[in-house]
């Protein structure tokens, strides 16, 4: 008999259709959605986030949504406490907790654990920044290689954040994340893996092509439902910038630097030029996704697409999941 609790991951890149199925997947399975997405966790950011409609949170509700203000930094650590607490809950309510996103960071930090980092410093972080600004972030990658080489190799040289971070936390505390990290892995208690069952589904069209055409499309929609209304709204506030994380996320940093430059604060671009921004943007996003999955260890793939190329019925690809989650839900 299985005596550990099930737990399933329902990963995959932006745009792959990972709501749909979570949805379909509670019609058929005991299970509590819980979203492992950076950016749902804010209130206010609704229609560039992708968020849930109210419809569809009342078919199936999704738990970590609309729990931080945009105003408030929400991190991997924070994310794993708050999953933790959430998975304890279902399972003492004998039902099963589906973790459904693409913040392939929260995933990681929930199976593998948090080395515990120093705080932010901002006084850091600007130097790094404006470094950044006279060398670019290809200068600030060298800069962390030559310190953390295994970090580096796993941050890809525009990825202004997580460069910032790590040269951030060696400057502070002297050690590297790579060092920070192997010492967390020596003290860490009983691993997620040896606590639960794990299922782990991924999500993705076979061919780029699709993905990227579901992408542009998505973006297109988001500012016909008024995603610039929802962004000069975040602006008005007055608290926020755009060093903050969640004006830093995906189609909100492309729309804040346009109503910038509308506003005679920044450069100035047209709006077709600003959506082709926060697509290519996405685009990049759903390649850093999907380079976390291609060496993701235990995963089943969905494939929304058939051998003849056509998408896939979602039933088809509910029944899939089904499979793969077979007995393991008994």
């Amino acid at each position: 008999m299985q005596t550990k609790p099930l737990v399933i991951f329902l990963m995959g890149p932006t745009a792959a259709g990972k709501t749909d199925l979570a949805i379909a997947l509670r019609q058929h399975l005991p299970v509590e959605l819980v979203s492992v997405d950076s950016t749902l966790v804010y209130r206010g950011m609704d229609i560039g986030t992708a968020k849930p409609s109210p419809e569809e949170m009342a078919q199936a509700p999704h738990r970590l949504i609309d729990i931080r203000d945009p105003a408030e930094p929400y991190s991997a650590a924070d994310f794993r406490a708050d999953a933790e607490r959430e998975i304890a809950d279902i399972v003492a309510q004998g039902r099963i907790p589906l973790l459904v996103g693409g913040t392939m960071l929260y995933f990681k930090a929930l199976l593998e654990g948090l080395a515990p980092m120093p705080p932010a410093d901002p006084a850091l972080r600007a130097a790094i920044e404006k470094e950044a600004a006279e060398h670019g972030w290809p200068y600030i990658h060298e800069q962390l290689a030559a310190v953390d080489p295994v970090s580096a190799a796993q941050i890809h040289p525009n990825h202004s954040q997580r460069l910032s971070r790590a040269l951030e936390v060696y400057r502070a505390s002297g050690r590297t994340m790579t060092e920070l990290h192997q010492a967390q892995q020596r003290d860490a208690g009983p691993a997620f893996q040896e606590r639960f069952r794990l299922v782990q589904l991924a999500m993705a069209p076979q061919e780029r092509r699709v993905l990227h055409e579901r992408i542009a499309e998505r973006f297109h929609k988001m500012v016909e439902q008024g995603l610039l209304e929802e962004v000069q709204a975040l602006r008005e506030r007055g608290d926020l910038h755009p060093a903050l994380p969640a004006i830093r996320a995906v189609g909100y940093r492309q729309v804040w630097e346009y109503l910038d430059g509308q506003a005679g604060l920044g450069s100035i671009f047209s709006q077709e030029e600003m959506i082709q921004r926060g697509i290519a943007a996405t685009r990049q996003l759903a390649k850093r996704q999907l380079t976390w999955l291609r060496g993701w260890p235990e995963l089943e793939w969905l494939y929304t697409q058939s051998e003849t190329g056509d998408m896939r019925p979602l039933q088809e690809i509910l029944r899939d999941a089904l499979n793969f989650i077979g007995t393991e839900a008994i």
